[in-house]
């Protein structure tokens, strides 16, 4: 008997103990009920913000050269491949030219022949010219003298009519003489006919030179300015013709990125906003641009306006057509009240709201919203620093107990 009374001692108190912890656990679970559940909140926070429009594009310069030959031939070189940087005036592709090479000689043949009969015109011809009329002026000379003597032994009796009408005859002919050489200098001199025309061949067989030299050049095709190949469509041996495009080459110049905005962020743009860029091959290598032209209308089918952004010191890794994603930013606010955008409810509305931590209750509060960032928003009104709000994930409703969760441990 007195074994069986501690036994039932024992079992009393084992009893009592599990009460006591279901008490307790009853109680704990009691308080935090009534406390709310454990939530992760957000902080309101204060510091400088940027609003920017993130968009994809592609590089372009601002305009491509097709290249083509202006004459049908045989190519027997191509100087350059894609990528390859070129300067103005340097060959890119050649023609076989032998035709026109002794075209351009016979043109050649022909100017120094035009330039030595206006050379034989002006040493021989003129000098020749001049001296007849020296010689006509000197007979006419001679030619008056006798018709005044004739005239003279004519009016004392000493000669006959007949006489005097042949000296008379004479003297004319010496004048027309005088005439005709005069006519024949004045032609070698450079208002006369001879001297045109001869230096009109000149000019002629000059012209015919240049076009066989221009001729002969186009079978060579340069580059009209400096820049990149970027496209080829020709190999040796290809048999060309005018119209075809054989290269592409993209000029050298301001390098510019063509990106599509949605149409709902174009009243945010604004010429010379300042952007950052990167191309998606180089994602770490960020670099400066700036907005220099918006599109003036919308594309109908995506909705997104079209804008192109100068890149002042494009990187060397940046090629024509790389996709790039870029940041262009809209606005600046320093010191300004920022909110998770998670946490803000209805944002698109006139009324947004949040769910801000108070005295352990979730209390739904009106704010009124400035920037919007992405991953933050400005709140203007309705919020201060430090306040937590809840993110809109969160499965709690307005005037529900809450409980902060501490803040995960860094150290």
């Amino acid at each position: 008997m007195a074994d069986a009374q501690p036994a039932a001692t024992g079992r009393h108190r084992w009893w009592w103990l599990a009460g006591l912890v279901a008490t307790v656990l009853v109680v704990t679970l009691a308080v935090r009920w009534w406390r709310g559940p454990l939530v992760a909140t957000d902080t309101v926070v204060r510091r400088d913000f940027v609003q920017t429009v993130v968009a994809s594009g592609r590089v372009e310069t601002p305009h491509r050269v097709d290249l083509g030959v202006q004459l049908t031939g045989t190519v027997t070189r191509v100087a350059v491949t894609p990528g390859s940087l070129v300067q103005a005036g340097d060959a890119l592709v050649e023609l076989r030219a032998v035709e026109l090479q002794a075209t351009e000689t016979q043109a050649a043949a022909a100017l120094t022949q035009a330039q030595a009969r206006l050379r034989q015109l002006l040493e021989v011809q003129a000098p020749v010219a001049a001296q007849g009329v020296h010689e006509a002026q000197a007979g006419l000379a001679a030619a008056d003298a006798a018709l005044r003597r004739q005239r003279t032994l004519f009016a004392r009796g000493f000669v006959g009519q007949a006489a005097l009408d042949e000296t008379i005859r004479a003297a004319d002919t010496a004048g027309a003489q005088v005439r005709t050489a005069q006519l024949q200098r004045d032609t070698t001199r450079p208002a006369g006919s001879d001297h045109a025309l001869a230096t009109a061949g000149v000019a002629s067989a000059q012209a015919g030179l240049h076009a066989a030299r221009a001729r002969t050049a186009y079978s060579v095709l340069r580059a009209p300015v400096a820049g990149t190949l970027i496209g080829r469509d020709v190999e040796v041996g290809d048999v060309v013709q005018p119209g075809k495009v054989l290269l592409t080459l993209s000029p050298a110049g301001t390098t510019q990125l063509v990106v599509a905005i949605d149409e709902r962020n174009l009243g945010l743009l604004a010429l010379h906003q300042p952007a950052v860029a990167s191309a998606d091959a180089y994602a770490q290598k960020r670099f400066a641009a700036v907005l220099a032209s918006i599109y003036p209308s919308v594309n109908a089918q995506t909705g997104a306006v079209e804008v192109r952004l100068d890149v002042p010191a494009p990187p060397a890794t940046l090629r024509q057509d790389m996709t790039v994603s870029v940041d262009i930013e809209v606005a600046r606010r320093p010191k300004a009240l920022l909110v998770p955008t998670g946490a803000v409810h209805d944002a698109g509305t006139a009324t947004p709201w949040v769910l801000r931590v108070e005295a352990g209750h979730a209390v739904r509060r009106v704010v009124r919203l400035g920037l919007h960032g992405g991953a933050v928003t400005e709140v203007l009104d309705g919020l201060q620093e430090g306040d937590a709000v809840l993110p809109v994930s969160a499965a709690t409703t307005a005037g529900a107990r809450v409980r902060v969760q501490p803040p995960a441990r860094t150290d």
